[in-house]
Formats: C-alpha cells, sequence, structure tokens
C-alpha cells in the first residue's frame, strides 16, 4: 500500500493520515495487520461518507454487486477545523493519485 511508505513524510508535517473504506471492521483489522499500516482505519458504515462526499462510483457497479458502494479512489486534505483544503481523486479504481502532488500541497497547508 503506496499510502502507508510515504505516511512518515506526512506525519512529519504534523499531518495525520487516515484511510476510510466500506468494509467491515474484521478486514480493516485484517490488513492492518497484514500491511503493517500504523495509522487509523475507518469504516464508512452504510456509505454515509462517500454518499455525502459524492466519490460513489455508481457508474462501474450496480447496487446489490459485491463491488458496489466502491468510491472513486481519492485523497483529501482536511484542516483540523474539519474544512477541506485540498481534494485528488480519480475515475478509475485502478488509478491512485500522484504522491508527490499530495506531499506537495499537504506542505503548503
Amino acid at each position: 500500500m503506496q499510502l502507508t511508505d510515504i505516511a512518515e513524510q506526512f506525519e512529519a508535517m504534523g499531518v495525520s493520515v487516515v484511510a476510510m473504506t466500506y468494509d467491515s471492521i474484521e478486514i480493516l483489522r485484517e490488513v492492518a495487520e497484514d500491511e503493517g499500516i500504523g495509522f487509523t482505519l475507518l469504516r464508512d458504515e452504510d456509505m454515509t461518507h462517500v454518499n455525502r462526499l459524492g466519490i460513489l462510483n455508481d457508474t462501474d457497479y450496480e447496487p446489490g454487486q459485491r463491488a458496489y458502494g466502491v468510491p472513486y479512489p481519492g485523497i483529501f486534505l482536511i484542516s483540523s477545523d474539519g474544512i477541506i483544503r485540498a481534494k485528488f481523486a480519480e475515475e478509475s479504481y485502478r488509478d491512485r493519485p500522484d504522491f508527490s502532488d499530495i506531499l506537495a500541497a499537504a506542505a503548503e497547508l
């Protein structure tokens, strides 16, 4: 997981790293252990945040399909007062935002 590889760079800037998925708590625990993830993993129960942020990938998957609920891949930089300061997103689940751009944006916050 690329985010795991650079999480220390964010933390050195005073930026907390948190990841959110719709996976079960059990899967999140397994992934954290298997991948050695040291940052917080959150569960987006019922896709509440995915829907509120408007990042649900509802073009590739229909309700009832196993992958329904997958958000478009993205990273948000959120200030301590809860305001989204930057957003990086991709349209395909196979693509990920460029972490050098994200690190640069985080350094400017």
